[in-house]
């Protein structure tokens, strides 16, 4: 309906964690075989790099990590070094891989072509997960209104979404379309979810790579330099296989299916990718437009019985183990459909909080529609509005969305765009906007 408030985050502090220093292979929780055999792998596809980049490439130390694992690699003749000189850096060095290295390389590439940031152990993954788990949340009248200020609610419908922001647990949104459900849902996000975690680029199970940064769904934040410990990035002892993010707010819709929600394995690379549900760890995962997936909703349903109950979900690997995946986020379902033809009494049970959105009252709709011309840069006409109301809503019997102000407005921009004139709200240009937005059915 309209761009998200800024962010609310004075009064919910995240529980301060951290990767913490590295200063030895050991440290990294990885076998000095995983280390080098991946940095053998970069080196195969590039033919020669130097430490650093291959360092980078990792995100580990050079110094305390790399650089052995490349000593390991060369005294076993997998790769040696080209045009050493005094006093250059080991860094700097640049390492060309044998054939003996590539013959290695090209089996190792057989179980895993990953070679993105090393991954860190699944323990410290779930560890680092229940640390950074959202403290209780306790939202006030004020601050609710602080953070849904861009939107024009019924007093009922506001007063029920404060309750259920604080219990932390599943809502349920439902009420037809366009009255701002997935608006709602995302202010809330934002609001409970302000601050900022760090998740791993990817995790190391049963020698298996999860990637679980997600360019699209997570938003990197840059660390503070200003300050010591693992915050700078600076510090060449950081432990870079880590990613600082804002807490996620993941949204899916009809394109939803079962097996977006298991570990997906690429059959060519050979390495999973999280599903939506891990991904949004720590942050909150809205299922938009539930119902309109190809799955029926009621296997859907089912797939969040034991994680809603139990806070963990379980993913399969394709060898047979299964992971024991901690499931700490806040989970929204948001649909247009009456949940009658969705859900049985014993799902809604489990989920606490139901919020029926419904359409808005005139006098409602009346301000939607100001505040909407002001942010378009329209005059306000108070007899437009009467006319609009009567002509094409009245008499037509067609009932009030909160979405209509904005797109009737944007639709009479356009047509004023196009006969060269000031967009006004005269009867014609009323006319001319509803006439081709709506379509009676």
């Amino acid at each position: 309906m309209s761009n998200m408030p800024e962010t609310i985050v004075d009064e919910i502090q995240p529980r301060a964690w951290e990767p913490r220093l590295i200063d030895a292979i050991e440290e990294t929780g990885l076998t000095i075989g995983f280390v080098s055999d991946m940095a053998l792998k970069i080196l195969y596809l590039r033919g020669q790099s130097t430490g650093y980049d291959i360092a980078t490439q990792m995100r580990l130390p050079f110094q305390s990590v790399l650089n052995p694992a490349l000593e390991f690699l060369k005294r076993e003749q997998l790769c040696e070094v080209r045009g050493t000189t005094a006093g250059v850096l080991a860094s700097s060095y640049q390492f060309i891989i044998t054939n003996k290295g590539m013959a290695r390389a090209r089996e190792l590439m057989e179980r895993t072509a990953y070679t993105g940031a090393a991954p860190v152990p699944w323990e410290d993954y779930v560890q680092a997960i229940k640390a950074q788990e959202r403290k209780r949340l306790t939202v006030s009248p004020q601050l609710m209104r602080k953070a849904l200020a861009h939107m024009v609610l019924n007093e009922k419908i506001f007063a029920k979404i404060g309750p259920a922001v604080n219990s932390g647990k599943s809502i349920f949104l439902y009420g037809p379309p366009g009255n701002g459900k997935t608006t709602i849902a995302e202010s809330i996000g934002r609001l409970i979810l302000g601050d900022d975690m760090y998740i791993p680029y990817a995790v190391e199970a049963d020698g298996q790579i999860i990637k679980v940064y997600d360019e699209i769904n997570h938003n990197p934040v840059k660390v503070d330099t200003t300050r010591g410990g693992t915050g700078g990035l600076s510090s060449s002892r950081r432990d870079g296989r880590w990613i600082k993010i804002r807490r996620p707010v993941i949204m899916v819709g009809g394109e939803l299916t079962l097996d977006g929600l298991e570990l997906k394995h690429d059959p060519i690379n050979k390495f999973y990718e999280a599903p939506f549900q891990m991904k949004a760890n720590g942050g909150m995962f809205l299922i938009d437009d539930f119902g309109r997936q190809q799955v029926r909703p009621r296997d859907l349903l089912n797939r969040w019985v034991v994680p809603m109950e139990k806070n963990v979900d379980f993913l399969g690997l394709h060898t047979g183990r299964k992971l024991e995946v901690p499931f700490s986020l806040l989970l929204v379902f948001s649909t247009n459909l009456p949940p009658r033809d969705l859900v049985d009494e014993a799902f809604l049970r489990r989920i606490r909080h139901k919020i029926e959105i419904t359409s808005p009252s005139f006098d409602e709709f009346r301000e939607i529609f100001q505040r909407m011309c002001q942010r378009r840069q329209v005059t306000f006409d108070e007899q437009a509005i009467r006319y609009l109301l009567q002509e094409y809503y009245i008499k037509k019997n067609r009932p009030l969305r909160a979405n209509h102000p904005r797109d009737i407005i944007d639709q009479l921009i356009d047509v004023a765009t196009y006969l060269e004139v000031e967009p006004t709200m005269s009867k014609e240009m009323i006319d001319h906007a509803a006439e081709s937005y709506f379509v009676d059915l």
